[in-house]
């Protein structure tokens, strides 16, 4: 397993008051030296106030720390909001010698509360005394609203035999769709590589993994992907084949990030990896994973374990896109639940009932039109969930 600690960067959390529970709440990740920086943020129109001030702070393509809080989301609360998302900055720069125009923010957790900044200045002096090279968990507990377990991950590769890695935490677990899915992720990386080469690799693993998630079809006024890269390793990415080397790390980390979110949903019970192929184009694929995936009758059959294809190949009907329902074929892993748009009978139903039994499974739809295919990874709607949410904010 590949360690997680990164050349160059610390990080640190503690408990600063945001939590009732006491539970570590304030996190930071900080690079030695000025670092490459690129990010992605949600499409949700209604942004938080760190949203707001991230967005103009990476134009530089330089930054030297992320300061972090969950339990308040810093967001509908006016100028008030702004003003604290920049005096939060400011006092992790101060405490860390650092220009302040480089520190990043982000925030998670009740949107419309005030946000309590002056937790965060008198917090700041010990969450800087907690920096450690192998303060990544602590970071990682940080930032929980309601995720269960803490999410993290690393990779390692070598290039003309200088090895780097990419480390990476991130949190959620409701209000998760693929636009920029409910979440928070911090990757840094001690290889070197351009600014544009960054913001590339981001988007692209973005698009593979964070996008391609579903739990609840809610999108957040927070999601945050923020990506470092210091070169402290030595390690330079330049070539065609170091690129693609680099990328296909990047995106298997941002997918086993993405996993890890899904299987910690809030009420999930089943993780579901739906695959759409046989469409006209990949859009269409896209669009019918998008409406299965989303459909609430469709989660509920799952946790339910119930084999209800009808359900499914309907979801797919009103995805606006063309489709012969006497062409379809449906799957649940290689049990074949649909042919030609027909049911394959009761002996059929019963092996893909078996098949639902398991936590994690596949569906997979198949058009026959054309060579477009898309796939999401969706899961079911539980009780649980309603609970969870019929209360969060208490």
């Amino acid at each position: 397993m590949v360690p997680l600690t990164c050349k160059g960067f610390t990080a640190g959390g503690m408990a600063a008051g945001f939590k009732k529970n006491g539970d570590l709440d304030l996190g930071i990740l900080v690079s030695d030296r000025p670092a490459r920086v690129a990010a992605v943020f949600t499409k949700n129109r209604v942004q938080a106030a760190p949203v707001t001030l991230d967005r103009e702070r990476v134009k530089s393509g330089a930054a030297r720390a992320v300061i972090v809080n969950s339990g308040n989301a810093n967001c509908a609360n006016g100028r008030q909001g702004l003003v604290a998302a920049g005096a939060m900055a400011a006092a992790a720069a101060r405490a860390l010698n650092v220009p302040e125009d480089q520190v990043l923010v982000a925030s998670t957790g009740v949107i419309g509360v005030p946000f309590p900044i002056r937790k965060v200045e008198s917090a700041m002096p010990d969450l800087v005394e907690k920096l450690d090279p192998s303060g990544l968990p602590d970071l990682a507990r940080a930032i929980m609203t309601t995720d269960t377990r803490p999410k993290t991950g690393a990779r390692e590769n070598s290039m003309d035999g200088v090895s780097y890695r990419i480390v990476a935490v991130a949190k959620g677990a409701g209000m998760i769709r693929p636009d920029m899915a409910t979440m928070l992720c911090f990757i840094c990386t001690d290889a070197d590589l351009p600014v544009s080469g960054l913001q590339t690799a981001l988007k692209r693993s973005v698009d593979g993994s964070f996008n391609r998630i579903t739990i609840d079809g809610d999108s957040s006024t927070n999601d945050t992907v923020i990506f470092m890269a210091n070169g402290a390793s030595g390690a330079r990415v330049e070539t065609v084949a170091d690129k693609a080397d680099f990328q296909r790390l990047l995106d298997d980390l941002c997918m086993d990030l993405a996993r890890q979110m899904v299987r910690d949903g809030e009420g999930v019970t089943k993780v579901v990896d739906l695959k759409v192929c046989g469409a006209r184009s990949d859009e269409d694929a896209r669009a019918i994973a998008d409406a299965i995936a989303h459909s609430p009758l469709v989660k509920t059959a799952f946790f339910g374990e119930d084999a209800n294809w009808g359900r499914i190949i309907a979801a797919a009907g009103r995805a606006g896109v063309f489709l012969d329902p006497e062409r379809l074929d449906l799957y649940f892993n290689d049990v074949q639940m649909v042919k030609n748009g027909t049911g394959c009978g009761p002996e059929a139903e019963a092996r893909a009932t078996g098949v639902l039994r398991n936590a994690e499974f596949d569906v997979t739809l198949d058009l026959n039109l054309g060579k477009g295919r898309d796939s999401m990874l969706t899961c079911d709607f539980s009780l649980d969930y309603v609970k969870i949410n019929a209360d969060y904010r208490s």
